[in-house]
């Protein structure tokens, strides 16, 4: 195979092909009961992800954004006793992520607090974190607002320092929902990450690890009155949809997405250690190429590489990823825009000083074809053509 073969991002084509007497199955018997709301596989698929993250309560929702919206709800409604939480509530988050984290959070009625990420994994920065409480909360500031919570995103499929955010929260008495999204079957020590934190949101939109035929998404909790609490607001507020408690929303999981996924699931491992094996190749062929940095593994840490993201020094990312579209290699950016640039959040944010991290990653990230079928040469063309770039300054 030569560098100029074409290499897409991802092959949802071969994934299904890979699994299709399961998945056709699994429709089949959709087909034959015909229960479509809330048939009995979102009550298995509940059973079995609950299982498999080590919680006691998985609620299957319609997509990953409304599990962080549901999650946000079921907190302030325990927490606060109030539908909402309000515009002094603030919620610590990472600015570099999809606009769901942040939108979530005004959807919730808070506040998010933006503060900057570890240059080497992407995510939020512990010590930013900190930084922020100590200066705003028991500063000059103090009373003016209050923190609530904290949204780590697990980008990429890296976890965040899950011990150092778990011992601040606890220091300063907060709630940790963890933004999952990207991170399905990935670990933290010896824990499946969204089993970590008070609460966790899944999303199963067809690109993830685990991913469905459509939106799709689940919440995880250990605390059964917050799971009792996104029952009723994902059928529209109650326990009895004709006699609503809560301001609710129609966010059920599709009995057909359930049932896909429940297929699926059988696979996550096997695929998971695929996307390990094509990350750590990536890893060791571009970790001397000059003018590349590659993902950092952290040792409590299980990478499941939902994305393979490399930075491109020197102001050098456009042009490379110009000469891989050239060659035939697909490759994407995510994300072009930190959340406190776009319009939405103008005026309805905070954001911390010195977000330098931040304000440069969107300009040298660069994430390339990252599929668990993926052979081994199609990852080595893709390296073949980032050298040769690398080196020559020009498209192979």
């Amino acid at each position: 195979m030569s560098a100029s073969m074409r290499v897409p991002m991802l092959d949802l084509r071969r994934e299904y092909a890979y699994m299709k007497a399961d998945i056709d199955a699994a429709i089949r018997r959709c087909l034959d009961h015909q229960k479509w709301i809330l048939g009995p596989e979102v009550a298995e698929l509940e059973e079995k992800a609950a299982d498999y993250l080590g919680v006691r309560h998985t609620i299957g929702t319609s997509s990953g954004t409304d599990a962080l919206v549901l999650a946000l709800r079921a907190l302030a409604i325990k927490t606060k006793d109030r539908e909402y939480f309000d515009k002094g509530d603030q919620i610590i988050t990472t600015s570099f992520t999809f606009t769901a984290t942040g939108d979530a959070i005004l959807r919730a009625g808070a506040t998010p607090v933006f503060v900057d990420i570890d240059p080497d994994s992407y995510n939020i920065d512990p010590d930013r974190i900190r930084q922020y409480l100590v200066r705003y909360t028991q500063g000059a500031r103090a009373g003016s607002a209050k923190v609530v919570g904290i949204i780590p995103v697990h980008l990429y499929g890296q976890a965040c320092d899950m011990d150092e955010i778990t011992a601040i929260a606890k220091e300063f008495g907060l709630f940790v929902l963890e933004d999952v999204a990207q991170a399905f079957g990935g670990s933290h020590g010896n824990r499946k990450l969204g089993s970590i934190g008070t609460c966790g949101a899944f999303s199963f939109f067809p690109s993830k690890n685990l991913g469905g035929f459509g939106d799709g998404g689940l919440l995880s909790t250990n605390d059964g009155e917050i799971a009792e609490i996104s029952r009723m607001l994902l059928k529209h507020g109650g326990r009895d949809k004709y006699d609503v408690e809560h301001i609710g929303y129609n966010a059920r999981l599709d009995t057909l997405q359930a049932a896909v996924l429940l297929a699926k699931l059988t696979y996550i491992d096997e695929f998971n250690g695929r996307r390990k094996h094509v990350g750590s190749l990536y890893a060791a062929e571009l970790r001397k190429t000059e003018g590349i940095v590659v993902p950092l593994s952290r040792t409590a840490s299980d990478h499941v590489f939902h994305q393979f993201t490399i930075r491109v020094l020197h102001g050098r990312r456009d042009a490379l990823r110009s000469s891989l579209k050239e060659s035939g290699i697909e490759s994407m950016v995510y994300y072009p825009v930190p959340l406190t640039d776009m319009k939405v959040f103008h005026e309805r944010c905070v954001t911390q000083e010195n977000m330098a991290v931040t304000k440069r990653a969107p300009h040298e990230v660069l994430s390339l074809p990252m599929e668990p079928l993926m052979e081994d040469e199609e990852v080595l063309s893709v390296v073949r053509a980032v050298r040769d770039f690398q080196v020559t300054g020009h498209s192979a």
